[in-house]
């Protein structure tokens, strides 16, 4: 011992400082070895929307990725794609998760009837004229989200309630006959039908798609909410709201259930965590977005006329009939069970 110790006393400087670096090294990979790989890695989840960031269903994104990335110490965050960015409408939004082009997004529940017929019924005419009301039936249909999304390895985050559906025009809509002249996007196959029954020309369209037509002057009027109109501007081409309370429908957040259970257990946590705390704050933020975007569109010259006239109501409420019974067909017992409890309050 006293020979080896001696020796190395002798040794060169250099080498016993890259002797000491070596040492220093090797004790600094021992405990970077101990720390488990999930306390060290980062995962990003590609989330997508076709609405604006201002927009109810952006601001539900942009809340999620914060609370994502808090709660999770950044390990697990989100990339969101605003506006329609990655040309992926909400009707083909779970078929992008399924080819893994994005973990996932918030969808427009109505387009997302062609995957599966229960998510039409939020958007179904004149059923939900209350916030309250939507709440309850969500609520309920909430099972039947998550099992239509499991069917496709997607995994329901949080859902969205939108403030009520109106009609965007260029001109006022004072009568029937105004309906008439309408060329008018609608958001769903089944308003478009509606739409159509009372002579109006209608035509299902992403936003995107609309805005273009509208200022191709091949449409002139938007059936959306203040909400999707004001986060579009779209009092730069349409001057009238007419606020009919035709719907208060729901967007639908969600993620590829194979990235969801590739995450720790702690994590999975923080997600159910942070998706929870999401859809309470979409809640909150809904009891003053009307009135908020109210006096946003007035400040912009948009005339709010309200109320609506009594014949237009009553010639849309005539022309839902048809649609209602016609989803009625398609879906099951279940469903139709939360249509008739919501058609009695």
């Amino acid at each position: 011992m006293h020979f080896r110790t001696t020796r190395s006393r002798h040794l060169p400087l250099a080498w016993r400082v890259e002797r000491g670096f070596f040492v220093a090294v090797c004790a600094i990979a021992l405990v970077v070895g101990a720390i488990p790989v999930p306390a060290i890695a980062q995962v990003q989840w590609r989330m997508a929307t076709e609405y604006p960031e201002s927009n109810i269903s952006g601001v539900g994104l942009a809340t999620f990725g914060k609370l994502l990335a808090s709660n999770t110490n950044g390990y697990l965050t989100t990339v969101n794609a605003f506006d329609n960015e990655m040309k992926i409408s909400s009707g083909e939004m779970l078929r992008a998760a399924q080819d893994n082009r994005i973990a996932g997004g918030d969808a427009f529940a109505g387009p997302l009837e062609a995957s599966d017929p229960i998510f039409g019924l939020s958007s179904l005419p004149f059923v939900v004229q209350s916030v309250d009301s939507a709440r309850a039936v969500n609520a309920r249909a909430r099972p039947l989200y998550e099992r239509a999304l499991a069917a496709r390895r997607l995994k329901l985050l949080y859902m969205t309630i939108w403030p009520s559906t109106g009609i965007w025009s260029d001109q006022p809509l004072k009568s029937v006959e105004d309906l008439r002249t309408l060329s008018v996007r609608t958001y769903d196959y089944n308003s478009a039908e509606v739409m159509r029954t009372v002579g109006a020309t209608a035509e299902y369209l992403p936003f995107n798609e609309a805005i273009a037509k509208i200022r191709e002057h091949k449409l002139n009027a938007i059936l959306t909410s203040g909400d999707g109109g004001a986060g579009r501007k779209l009092w730069d081409d349409l001057r009238h709201f007419t606020p009919i309370n035709y719907a208060i429908p729901i967007s639908i957040a969600f993620v590829r259930q194979d990235d969801f259970e590739a995450l720790p257990k702690e994590v999975q946590d923080q997600v159910e965590a942070a998706a929870a705390a999401t859809e309470k704050s979409q809640i909150e933020l809904l009891s003053n977005r009307t009135a908020e975007n109210y006096k946003r569109m007035r400040s912009n010259g948009v005339s709010i006329d309200e109320p609506a006239s009594p014949a237009i109501i009553a010639a849309l409420k005539g022309a839902a009939s048809g649609p209602i019974a016609a989803w009625q067909t398609k879906v099951g017992a279940e469903a139709v069970a939360i249509l008739d409890w919501a058609n009695k309050q």
